[in-house]
């Protein structure tokens, strides 16, 4: 920027001046989100059933299609 110039725009949308929400605030947006919306939002490192995470892994990717990130054996 130049000295004197008009700043740019403000929005309550840029990223950059909003911290990353906390682990009690993402517990609690799953919960509003399951209790209005029946929608389940679950991290797989939670679940400590094999079988049960390897399912939910599973349909998850039926649904939406492989992840692109490194593969963390099995995991």
């Amino acid at each position: 920027m130049l000295p004197g110039s008009p700043l740019p725009p403000r929005s309550s949308l840029d990223r950059g001046t909003r911290s990353d929400p906390t682990t009690r605030e993402m517990e609690a947006l799953r919960r509003r989100v399951w209790q209005q919306q029946g929608v389940v939002s679950l991290h797989l490192a939670d679940i400590t059933d094999p079988w049960l995470r390897q399912a939910i892994q599973n349909e998850a990717v039926r649904r939406w299609g492989p992840r692109h990130q490194e593969k963390t054996h099995g995991r």
